[in-house]
C-alpha cells in the first residue's frame, strides 16, 4: 500500500488574512512613496468589482444560484468597502421590500445580532429593504447600543 505523499497546502493567496495584508502594503507603499489621488486597485480587485456588481444585477451568484438576503448584504458591504459610491449600487441592486406581516421587534432583533456578528455597514442594509427606523430599533448605525431583552 502507498503512503499517502505530505499533505498539499492550502491556497492562502484568498484568505482574508492576506488580501488585508495586500491592502494594507498598497496603503504603505502609497504613504511612503508619496502617491497621491485616488487609490488604484489592483487587477484582481477590479475584477472582483465587477463580478460582484455583475451577480447584484442579475440577483444570481457566479451565474446559478439565487442570491440570498444574506449574499446580497455580504457584497453590497464588499463594494462599499471598495469605494463603490451608493448610487451606482441603487442602479444596480433590485431592493426587495420586506413584507409588512413580519414582527419588527423579531426583526429588529435578528438585524441587530446580525450586525454584531458581521458588522455591516448601516447604507447596506437598505439594499436588502431594512429601513433606518429598524435600524435605529436595533441599535445599528451609531444611534445608541442595542436594547438586549432582559431574562428577568
Amino acid at each position: 500500500m502507498a503512503k499517502p505523499g505530505p499533505a498539499k497546502p492550502q491556497n492562502k493567496r484568498g484568505s482574508p488574512e492576506a488580501v488585508e495584508k495586500r491592502r494594507v502594503a498598497r496603503l504603505f507603499n502609497d504613504v511612503l512613496g508619496g502617491v497621491s489621488g485616488s487609490p488604484q486597485r489592483d487587477g484582481r480587485t477590479e475584477k472582483r468589482r465587477q463580478r460582484l456588481l455583475k451577480e447584484l444585477e442579475e440577483g444570481l451568484a457566479r451565474g446559478k444560484r439565487e442570491l440570498k438576503p444574506i449574499d446580497v448584504l455580504l457584497r453590497v458591504n464588499e463594494l462599499l468597502q471598495l469605494g463603490e459610491p451608493v448610487a451606482q449600487l441603487r442602479k444596480v441592486v433590485k431592493v426587495r421590500p420586506i413584507e409588512p406581516s413580519l414582527d419588527a421587534d423579531a426583526l429588529a432583533d435578528v438585524v441587530g445580532r446580525l450586525h454584531d456578528a458581521y458588522g455591516f455597514l448601516p447604507e447596506a442594509y437598505r439594499f436588502v429593504g431594512i429601513s433606518d427606523e429598524l435600524l435605529a430599533r436595533a441599535g445599528v448605525g451609531g444611534q445608541g447600543k442595542r436594547k438586549v431583552k432582559s431574562t428577568r
